[in-house]
């Protein structure tokens, strides 16, 4: 049995019938602070925020005293250095303080002021201190040599000072990098305003259901739905949300071509050849690794294939229609975990890994980092916060279904990732690069279902699990690797001088969404409904973004196969990976701890291994003994 087996959770923790909360038309108020994480870990109240930010306000003042011949000796530079790690650090908190409390109430917008207050203040310290880098190059590689030789407090900023040098030929002068950090205070405006037409502005839909039911289509009810047992319904939500998105295909193309364009304004700004060459640069991947990314899993499209033609056959349809693709195909097992039994498992699943990290998981469950349950106006999805000098904080939208379970754990790993690095290394290095980042998070889930036929033998709920993570991995693997193509698409088109209409990206979208499922070879049967789903895809204001879950499900999949078959040795290795921050270049950690991501065989292995968990479930099914449905 390849590592990645089957989870089967069964015995005396059985949640069949457990009662999860629902909290999702809920005033944020009057949800139970037991499900809530505790923002006061950041600040007493509102009136202590008001107070830091008064302080950190003047702080800014005191660069000019210090700026003045700050590179003629050591310890004067480590002093400028000592003062911007200062201003981060604590604005960290005040930006996280203001940002938390607006996504769990988006209506609220007392907290959007305070996010726009602080964003002023950071663009203010930008411009302020935007002679850094400048006189950093100017003082030359040499003289920075042996800066750091004579004074030790310039230790923590070493790798900062080598990636400065490293970017001189992308460095402007003092006052053009004091107009860029001028620049900073618009430049998400174009991200803030869809998502706020997304997810507060834009009217939800109502539909009627086969059973009569009527359902707000907000973005909870729609990934609730969009997965009902009824083909019907599926694409009655599907529709309904898509076509209405479409009403506003013109405004959403509007606010993504002048992102695109931002950024190719950017990156010519800054002497680089494209968009994509900008992204990649300050962490060292060379754009070969992003192409590598597209070109693997293009060729690799069999074992997507494949799947959906199992999923046809479990679903009992003469087709599969696009709205189809996520809904569950296996038997129904009516199974909901409770919060303190996903705890149980996930504690469970992450044992390998040692007292250490087990400990660190339950600070999380027992010190109140996660806030739980939908509440009325909360933000959909989830994520995990890290906050150097306290806690990460986790936001969720559980509903006790197994995936629910699986985020959990993979918001989890981001969590402990920060706790580790946090504790390791100075502020300076402990901000992990993206591209690092969702590994700690997929590995979790990777040990998840590595949990292994322990305890059970129900084929009906192995399959369930089975389908749920090969969801996670299509999702992952082909569905960022789509979306990355169509964003190198949408750079080039950017990069020519040609614009983003609505009609472009529309035709674009649908053409790349029917190749890699196969649409033009009967897998997949899609019409031009999908073809507006660019609109709702946030992480395009993002440069070059979405590639990097790829990267991270191929490398967490190679490092938990190693932990689950190395012992100790392998999982020192991963401890030691979460625990270097930014302390390297992402590709130079990941070697170290034993994964190359350089070349296709990490793509190919991660594509393989999803192959071989296709042939299982092709085996669970026939083994039924009756249909699936």
């Amino acid at each position: 049995m390849h590592h990645l087996a089957v989870l089967v959770f069964v015995g005396s923790l059985s949640a069949a019938n457990s009662s999860i909360p629902d909290y999702s038309q809920t005033e944020r108020s009057k949800v139970p602070d037991e499900f809530k994480f505790n923002v006061t870990d950041l600040f007493k109240d509102e009136a202590a925020w008001r107070a830091e930010f008064e302080s950190l306000a003047k702080l800014i003042t005191v660069v000019d005293g210090l700026a003045k011949n700050w590179t003629t000796t050591p310890a004067l530079t480590a002093a400028m250095f000592e003062l911007v790690n200062e201003f981060n650090e604590r604005g960290d908190r005040l930006h996280a303080y203001g940002r938390l409390q607006s996504d769990m109430d988006l209506s609220n917008p007392a907290y959007t002021r305070m996010q726009t207050e602080f964003q002023n203040l950071a663009v203010g310290f930008g411009a302020k201190t935007a002679f850094l880098a400048p006189d950093i190059l100017q003082l030359g590689a040499a003289q920075v040599s042996a800066y750091l030789k004579a004074e030790p407090r310039l230790a923590p900023y070493r790798f900062t000072l080598e990636k400065i040098l490293r970017n001189r030929e992308h460095t402007l002068s003092e006052k053009e990098e004091s107009l860029i950090a001028q620049v900073g205070l618009f430049t998400d405006t174009a991200a803030k305003a869809s998502g706020l037409l997304k997810n507060v502005d834009l009217p939800n839909p109502e539909v009627t259901l086969a059973d009569g039911t009527q359902v707000l289509l907000n973005e909870n009810n729609f990934l609730k739905y969009r997965v009902s047992k009824n083909s019907a319904d599926r694409r009655t939500v599907v529709e309904a949300y898509w076509k209405n998105l479409r009403k506003y295909e013109n405004t959403f193309a509007a606010l993504l071509d002048g992102e695109m364009k931002r950024q190719v304004a950017f990156a010519r700004i800054y002497k680089f050849p494209s968009c994509l060459e900008a992204a990649l640069f300050e962490n060292n991947i060379s754009p070969d690794v992003y192409r590598n990314v597209i070109s693997t899993v293009r060729a690799n499209l069999a074992p997507l294939h494949r799947l959906l033609k199992l999923k046809q056959r479990m679903l009992g349809l003469p087709e599969l229609n696009y709205y189809d693709v996520p809904a569950p195909a296996a038997p129904s097992v009516e199974k909901l975990y409770t919060y303190e039994e996903s705890q149980h498992h996930i504690l469970a699943a992450m044992a390998p890994l040692g007292d250490t990290y087990t400990r660190g998981l339950q600070r999380a469950f027992a010190e109140h980092w996660i806030d739980l349950y939908p509440n009325k106006g909360k933000q959909g999805g989830g994520y995990s916060m890290g906050i150097y000098g306290t806690h990460p904080f986790i936001k969720m939208n559980y509903s006790g279904r197994y995936d629910d379970m699986s985020t959990l754990a993979h918001e989890l790993g981001h969590s402990m990732h920060s706790d580790f690095s946090n504790a390791a290394q100075p502020f300076a290095t402990a901000g992990y690069a993206i591209f690092i980042a969702e590994i700690a998070s997929t590995f979790n889930e990777n040990m998840l279902l590595t949990e292994a036929l322990k305890t059970g033998t129900d084929d009906r709920v192995k399959l369930r699990l089975l389908e749920s993570y090969l969801e996670r991995m299509r999702g992952t693997i082909y569905a960022q690797t789509m979306l990355a193509e169509f964003e190198l698409a949408m750079h080039e088109q950017a990069e020519s001088g040609q614009p983003l209409t609505a009609e472009w990206l529309k035709a674009t979208y649908e053409k790349t969404y029917r190749y890699y499922m196969g649409a033009d070879l009967g897998i997949v049967k899609a019409d031009d409904t999908i073809a507006v789903s660019w609109a709702a895809v946030p992480h395009f204001y993002r440069p070059y973004y979405v590639f990097q879950y790829v990267t991270g499900m191929v490398a967490s999949s190679a490092l938990a196969e190693a932990v689950s078959t190395g012992g100790q040795a392998a999982a020192e290795r991963y401890l030691t990976l979460l625990r270097a921050g930014a302390s390297k270049f992402p590709l130079d950690l990941l070697r170290e701890a034993g994964v190359d991501m350089s070349t296709p065989a990490p793509i190919e292995a991660a594509i393989k291994q999803f192959d071989l968990l296709v042939a299982e479930m092709e085996t669970l099914y026939a083994r039924l003994p009756t249909p699936a449905q």
